[in-house]
């Protein structure tokens, strides 16, 4: 397996920490609002490289953490009304759904900041005690860049801008320009608070991570993790302070490699809620399968910015319809063992750096190859039986192909409709049964004119959405 690592910027050869296990931590929401497709792809990212690590026999261990208490919370519990917890397990709850509809496995650890704040104390404490960490009349505590020498080594950009160094406002106490909050003061008049030795008040964006990671993870001499992963736009100043704060706190890194994946942009707009173009997953999934939009959100490579479009998207669902069609054709049947140098030529694909683009173009492949031989000889079980194997191989490793493929193709039907058609299809096999041929045909008739396709099989009539 090679990954890019961000930091060297090249791929390097995957070796773990530990044999055999992998490390996973994936920055995850800041739950005070629904979760857009700049959510979806990373998560889709990074369940990826897991599902790939997962097949080269590795043990994954898989962290996301939920940031569940933060500047724009606060607002909106204000705004609301509601408690913190009501509000912040309110979006942790929507989004494990959207991740679950779009395929997306759920990550072994899942650190809350607030279950967090005692071994986020602990590490501040240390830094202080180090003196790399200061307190300011304020009571806000600071991390002071100043300290560590291999401060920029992750990003290699390091700037005074106090608009991105933290969410949390700055205070004119600091010693350097570049230093950024580990913990920040309450005003007097705040009620959302955490007592602590030096003062009451919240943790800052960056130290989390850094907290949950020695908390959850035991890591080596060198380093705590494996791989770190996030959106592009977390590589400075997020990760970058992540990275200081652990080095300085533990003596080691805190991550062997560092993985990013490119932004979502709508019709070529970088996404952005100042722009008005923040597409929201809720939205996408009242419109689209999860699995489709799965399958068209990960055919870009993670690492490329990613366009999305509606005209896109459709020729991606053709392509699934193609592998689903074929599913349908060797259906039903019990699968032996997917075929080795297909398997072997999907493997190789996504051992290089998650290559989705050379693992497609493998499916389509194998989709006209097995189209062609079950053409010649459609009564093939062996053939039925690889074929089906195949498919279940990439619906595990890929995350699309699993679904049974009549009820894929029904995809899109309300229930109000489906059981009308339901009840349609019972009342032209009891006119059949009468023989009743008239009636049963003119049955039909109104089936196929609801743009519904019928067939009759030895496991009885199967309908699908043309």
């Amino acid at each position: 397996m090679h990954i890019y690592d961000s930091v060297q910027k090249t791929k390097l050869p995957f070796k773990s920490i530990v044999p055999h296990k992998a490390s996973i931590y994936i920055c995850g929401p800041t739950v005070y609002d629904d979760s857009h497709l700049g959510h979806a792809r990373s998560s889709l990212s990074f369940d990826l490289l897991a599902r790939t690590l997962k097949a080269l026999n590795y043990e994954v261990i898989v962290a996301k953490n939920f940031t569940d208490i933060d500047d724009k919370i606060i607002k909106k519990v204000h705004e609301t009304g509601q408690s913190l917890k009501e509000l912040t397990s309110h979006y942790i709850n929507v989004y494990r759904q959207e991740m679950r509809a779009l395929g997306v496995k759920d990550a072994d650890i899942e650190p809350k900041a607030t279950e967090s704040l005692e071994a986020m104390e602990s590490m501040i404490q240390g830094l202080i005690d180090k003196d790399i960490a200061y307190v300011v009349n304020s009571g806000d505590v600071y991390f002071d860049t100043a300290k560590d020498e291999n401060y920029g080594s992750i990003s290699h950009q390091v700037v005074a801008d106090e608009e991105n160094q933290s969410r949390v406002e700055h205070n004119t106490e600091k010693r350097n320009p570049k230093d950024f909050a580990l913990w920040k003061a309450c005003p007097a008049n705040e009620d959302i608070c955490f007592e602590t030795s030096f003062s009451k008040g919240r943790p800052g964006w960056h130290l989390e991570c850094s907290a949950m990671i020695e908390k959850h993870f035991e890591g080596t001499n060198e380093y705590s993790i494996d791989i770190h992963g996030g959106g592009a736009d977390l590589l400075f100043p997020h990760h970058e302070n992540e990275a200081a704060q652990s080095r300085c706190a533990t003596g080691h890194e805190l991550s062997k490699y560092w993985m990013h994946n490119g932004f979502v942009n709508i019709n070529g707009e970088k996404m952005s809620k100042s722009l008005g173009n923040s597409f929201f997953i809720k939205d996408a999934l009242k419109v689209y399968d999860g699995e489709v939009l799965r399958n068209y959100l990960i055919s870009i490579h993670y690492r490329n910015d990613f366009n999305f479009n509606e005209e896109d998207l459709l020729n991606s669902k053709k392509r699934l319809d193609k592998l689903y069609r074929l599913k349908k054709r060797v259906t039903p049947t019990k699968s032996s063992k997917p075929n080795i140098p297909f398997q072997k030529a999907i493997m190789t694909a996504m051992s290089d750096d998650l290559n989705i683009s050379v693992a497609l173009a493998t499916i389509d492949e194998m989709i006209s190859n097995a189209n062609d031989k079950l053409d010649e000889n459609p009564k093939d079980k062996g053939l039925k039986k690889e074929t089906l194997a195949n498919i279940e191989f990439l619906a595990e490793l890929l995350g699309f192909g699993g679904k049974e493929p009549f009820s894929y193709f029904q995809i899109g039907i309300d229930a109000v409709t489906k059981n009308k058609i339901e009840s349609l299809i019972i009342a032209r096999n009891e006119a059949k049964k009468a023989k009743d041929y008239e009636k049963s045909d003119a049955v039909r008739d109104e089936i196929s004119a609801m743009g519904i396709s019928i067939m009759d099989t030895a496991d009885g009539t199967l309908w699908e959405k043309l």
